[in-house]
């Protein structure tokens, strides 16, 4: 399977990501002349919120810590909501003084990134204010549209959005999941996904060797509670799991040819380079 970075984005977000950094925004307004607040706080693009969670995210994450719901309740339940991304002071300046001490003298505001157990790149991003303060109380809250936030992870490469880190436990965002939130648009798990049926079963076809083609949930979907509770979602992967039946009379040579053949098979299907964040391939006979 190709990587994240060999995969191409949709069409749509590449589009958006095309037109960040420019002189206008996507309405084609100037940034020029405009005032755009403070910059440390969620004051002035939402000066009447109150820095709290949105009701129906926090009923949804809340369902989800006590078993109830799945991942595809809460990532629909972020649509469209405010979130807080946290940024901290970073020295980009210092010089040593007479006495030897290092003293700052500039600091630039640079976003929070994390690393996923696999070394993935990932966005944290809060639901409110007092969860990113309990989590950093050196972290000042940004809030944007958490589309923005999205496409603001997608351009500096994060494969991953973790919602609320330091909540027991954090709900991990993986790509295709990313990359629906970003378009504003529903996702289903590649797992629950037919079309992803239809291709593994697809690139199983005309392979010698090969018995079934069967896809399901992978071992990295679910996430553990602190008290050992395994919540249904919300994991960082493996998302799918593929089990391949063979013949059992092929040789080890001949696993190993078909096994690529199919892997390569795989990959070429274009909804599975879409909607799957991870494979884990599972042999059977």
């Amino acid at each position: 399977m190709p990587d994240d970075a060999a995969r191409p984005l949709p069409p749509h977000i590449a589009a958006q990501l095309r037109s960040a950094g420019g002189a206008t925004d996507t309405g084609g307004q100037a940034w020029e002349g405009r005032n755009l607040g403070e910059g440390t706080s969620h004051t002035h693009q939402f000066p009447d919120d109150p820095g709290t969670a949105d009701p129906a995210v926090a009923a949804a994450l809340g369902r989800w810590r006590a078993g109830e719901t799945g991942e595809q309740q809460v990532v629909a339940a972020l649509a469209g909501i405010r979130v807080f991304v946290p940024v901290v002071a970073q020295v980009s300046k210092s010089h040593v003084t007479a006495d030897g001490l290092v003293s700052d003298k500039e600091a630039d505001m640079a976003l929070v990134s994390l690393r996923a157990s696999d070394g993935r790149q990932a966005l944290p991003v809060f639901t409110s204010t007092e969860a990113l303060s309990t989590w950093n109380g050196q972290a000042r809250p940004v809030a944007a549209d958490i589309r923005r936030a999205a496409l603001s992870a997608v351009q500096d490469g994060s494969s991953l959005l973790v919602v609320d880190p330091g909540s027991d436990p954090a709900f991990v965002v993986r790509r295709p999941a990313l990359w629906a939130v970003a378009q504003d648009r529903a996702w289903t798990p590649s797992y629950r996904d037919f079309t992803v049926d239809d291709a593994v079963t697809r690139a199983a076809l005309r392979i010698p060797g090969i018995v079934s083609a069967l896809a399901g949930p992978g071992r990295g979907v679910d996430s553990l509670r602190g008290d050992g509770t395994r919540l249904h979602g919300g994991g960082e992967g493996p998302e799918l799991t593929v089990s391949l039946q063979l013949d059992r009379a092929l040789t080890e040579a001949q696993v190993h040819t078909t096994v690529e053949r199919f892997q390569k098979a795989l990959g070429a299907q274009e909804v599975v380079a879409q909607s799957v964040d991870s494979v884990q391939l599972r042999l059977t006979t």
